[in-house]
């Protein structure tokens, strides 16, 4: 029943109003309050809050939809042509349009369309996704792509760009320089200008995309392992068949410049396998960069196949492929709630209200192109009023102008979905099962044919997209796959036409989840439970400190069930995990074969791609990530991210070290000289589960040169106050090395512990070995941190101690040292960030790259 709609006074709101109403709304939920309050809620242009909870956000978006769909009505006529539910429909109000968005229960505008539709505050584009041409090879097309860049930016998009057609390095110019730097040296340029333009605090995001034929791809497919370099931009490398293949039979691979010319100027005979070791090694390391299979992106394509409209890269998270001058939005679908009686026996899937509401939200997708357009028109309107001089102005006229024209011509639209895994437990089955795959194939399946027969029944009443051609749609192997699966909807869209040249793709949900509050996109859930930490203030007598890092920042911890998880609870009576549908079927947990093949059949039904990411254990090899990429392949994906856990964390690089870093050539190893006999000490306590353990660390200059750790007992129990003292190399009676620790007691005199190993056991005193030796070899301090925190070892006990070593060793990081750790740069949880959907996000605060 629809909820009356009545016009809400325009008031302003003090944060603690907000929060109150918005905790009320999401029953408690403070990261869904606060996420909504800090991303969505429509503020004025000095930060005062004009909406009190999402209620008035989705009355927002619905009178502007509402309007759109008022547009139609008087052309919406019955026709024999149309669907069976096309002919009996009833017209799309603000009403319906609102009672769908309410609560976030059916359909979900992706977070573009939140902040910017109906929002008279700030002048925005509602397109999540935008590719500009690839860039030109010139210094001066380098410099116009900045450009654009910088301008779509401040309009609150992200952006691809391929860099494909830029002449590989050395490759001779004709101006002052005499050769070029190459592709990759233009990638810092583009990266830093991503940083540097914020939109309402949000950073831009760009995508950066190179074809595996050009000639500098390696050098491509390299520079982000120091992860401290092009931080402004996630990488991807386009894969042809032909390159994959190559890989397969062991064979040999031709790089060459320009990528599909007949006669290239440039060309080098590779060994395919030797390449493919390199990026699967880089993507092991740290999940960049990205893989997409490019052929796939194109043949199995309802756009691409259009000779203007041939992709050229990806958005940044590269669920949408597009040709450069394009854009897309983004609306999805929350598929948990059309499961009744969802965690019971009786729980069933409604299939014909999922239809009926994917229509309907391929009619809002399609009202969302029209929204743009008018977005645009205002930008351009912006753009003409602004008191630059015409040349200062033109760049960004010109890609404005370029998207508007395109958005008319295509109409491309992204309609998704989010909450397939609770959707799945919620029937009660496990997620990586032949049960669900049959289950998602059906719920699939109607969701192809809803929002196929939505964009044929508003071309027939709407009108086609402008450059539909049925001779250029049988050359798609999509179209091709409706022809021999789906004849008869086949043959109503050629006669017809569709309203939409691409229609649905499954992008990151991560922030409209958190408020829907259920799994992301098509994503196992990550964690059923976990511990979330919020930063306090000590100086406040009422705070509760629970946790505090090796930077001395205090937070308060407090566990935090899957919401959806708690449903189950609260439904079924039960605690237990193992008695649950989530049990074994967590991101960590799953089978990635079934994983892949979940994702090949949802991608069969899906014109765009899709964005999603395998999280795999720390210690899995890189011959693993190499056949999990390969079968993904072979399945008919169009792209998938392998994220190995722990390969974005714990890599610290200072300051001063990386202006230190060699500008080529390989490193030579380090030349230690002779261990003095006497070296200077720390000592360093920590517990290892019940157990007092403590550590010593040697020091030459200051520096970490060796480790001894050991249990506090018998003679190595040192007293409380002794923090400092000697490493002293001694000799037994054997002739055998022996170190022993050497302090000055409360009285002033020496006192020796001889023999520092004995209260070692094997296994501690060969890691501790292993340590030492790596310390003295000059590794910096940072990475000697990452070594041991991904060091995966047998026993708990033993691991509890590794996280000991490595909280000693912590303290010797220098101060100006950059953390790329799991902490998040938002909220400051040191363990807050997680790798789901491709793109990294924080479970305390919601922080989130991509959406």
């Amino acid at each position: 029943m629809s909820v009356e709609i009545t016009k809400i006074k325009a008031e302003i709101y003090d944060y603690q109003e907000v929060l109150e109403s918005s905790l009320a709304y999401f029953k408690g939920d403070e990261l869904a309050a606060t996420t909504w309050i800090n991303k969505y809620c429509l503020k004025d242009k000095t930060g005062n809050y004009k909406e009190k909870s999402p209620d008035e956000m989705h009355l927002r978006m619905a009178e502007e939809f509402g309007r759109i769909e008022k547009n139609y009505i008087p052309t919406d006529k019955v026709s024999d042509n149309l669907s069976t539910y096309g002919k009996a429909r009833k017209p799309l109000t603000t009403e319906k349009i609102y009672d769908l968005f309410k609560d976030f229960k059916y359909v979900i505008p992706q977070g573009s369309v939140m902040f910017g539709l109906g929002n008279k505050e700030v002048i925005a584009s509602l397109s999540n996704c935008i590719v500009v041409p690839s860039v030109v090879d010139s210094y001066g097309g380098v410099c116009y792509t900045d450009q654009q860049l910088a301008q779509l930016f401040k309009r609150r998009c992200g952006v691809g760009v391929d860099l494909s057609e830029l002449r590989p390095k050395d490759a001779l110019v004709s101006n002052a320089a005499g050769t070029t730097t190459g592709a990759v040296s233009f990638m810092d340029r583009f990266s830093n200008t991503t940083r540097e333009v914020a939109q309402n605090g949000r950073r831009g995001a760009l995508m950066l995309t190179m074809d595996v034929a050009h000639p500098d791809i390696e050098d491509f497919i390299t520079i982000k392992q120091d992860l401290t370099k092009i931080t402004g931009a996630n990488i991807s490398i386009r894969l042809s068949d032909a390159f994959m293949n190559a890989v397969v039979n062991n064979t040999k691979f031709t790089l060459q410049w320009p990528i599909e010319s007949s006669e290239p100027k440039y060309t080098k005979e590779i060994d395919a396998n030797e390449l493919w070791e390199k990026i699967i090694t880089c993507a092991h390391n740290s999940a960049e960069p990205g893989l997409i299979f490019w052929d796939r992106q194109h043949h199995y394509s309802t756009s691409s196949v259009y000779p203007e409209f041939k992709n050229s890269s990806t958005n940044p998270c590269s669920e949408i492929a597009m040709q450069g001058g394009d854009s897309c939005r983004l609306i999805a679908v929350n598929l948990f709630s059309f499961v009744e009686d969802p965690y019971t026996k009786k729980a069933k899937f409604n299939y014909k209200k999922f239809y009926e509401v994917v229509y309907e939200s391929q009619r809002l997708m399609d009202d969302l192109v029209d929204l743009e357009l008018e977005a645009a028109d205002k930008i351009l309107a912006k753009i003409e009023a602004d008191p630059e001089p015409d040349h200062i102005k033109r760049t960004e006229r010109e890609i404005w102008e370029l998207l508007s024209e395109t958005g008319k011509k295509g109409r491309r639209t992204g309609l998704g979905f989010t909450a397939l895994a609770d959707a799945i437990a919620a029937l009660g089955i496990k997620f990586d099962t032949d049960e669900a795959l049959s289950v998602v194939d059906a719920i699939m399946k109607k969701k192809f044919v809803a929002e196929f027969d939505s964009s044929i029944d508003m071309a027939i009443n709407r009108g086609q997209f402008e450059v539909f051609n049925r001779n250029i749609e049988d050359t798609s192997e999509f179209v091709q796959m409706m022809s021999n699966e789906f004849p008869d909807l086949y043959d109503r869209m050629m006669q017809n036409g569709r309203r939409n040249i691409s229609i649905s793709t499954v992008a990151p949900t991560g922030s409209l989840s958190m408020l829907a509050q259920v799994s992301s996109g098509i994503e196992p859930v990550y964690m059923l439970s976990y511990v979330r930490r919020r930063k306090v203030n000590t100086n406040d007598e009422n705070s509760k400190v629970d946790f505090v890092d090796e930077l001395g920042d205090a937070f308060e911890e407090f566990t935090v069930y899957h919401k959806k998880f708690e449903t189950w609870m609260n439904t079924t009576g039960k605690t237990q995990v193992k008695e649950s549908p989530y049990a074994g079927a967590t991101a960590p947990e799953i089978d990635w074969n079934k994983r892949v093949e979940m994702q090949a059949l949802v991608q069969k039904y899906t014109t765009h791609s899709i964005s999603s990411t395998i999280n795999l254990a720390s210690d899995v090899t890189v011959d693993k990530v190499g056949d999990i990429y390969i079968e993904s392949w072979k399945q008919g994906l169009k792209g998938i991210t392998v994220y190995r856990d722990g390969s974005r964390s714990g890599i610290l690089v200072s300051t001063d070290e990386k202006s230190k870093e060699k500008k080529e050539g390989y490193q030579e190893e380090t030349i230690v000289a002779k261990r003095p006999d006497r070296i200077e000490a720390e000592i360093i306590r920590f517990h290892n589960e019940s157990e007092k353990w403590l550590a010593v660390i040697g020091l030459i200059d200051g520096k970490p040169y060796e480790i001894f750790t050991g249990k506090m007992k018998d003679a190595f129990n040192l007293p409380q106050w002794v923090e400092k003292g000697w490493v002293i190399k001694n000799r037994d009676e054997q002739d055998e090395a022996r170190y022993d620790f050497q302090y000055i007691d409360s009285d002033g005199y020496k006192t020796t512990i001889e023999g520092l190993s004995r209260s070692f056991n094997k296994e501690f005193w060969n890691y501790a070995k292993l340590l030492s030796g790596v310390l003295r070899h000059g590794m910096p301090m940072p990475y000697v941190v990452d070594l041991i925190q991904n060091l995966n070892l047998y026993d708990d006990h033993i691991n509890t101690w590794k996280n000991g070593v490595a909280r000693a060793l912590k303290r010797f990081i220098p101060k100006d040292a950059i953390l790329k750790d799991k902490k998040c740069s938002e909220c400051g949880d040191p363990e807050g960030l997680v790798f789901e959907e491709g793109c990294l996000k924080c479970k305390s605060c919601g922080m989130s790259k991509c959406g």
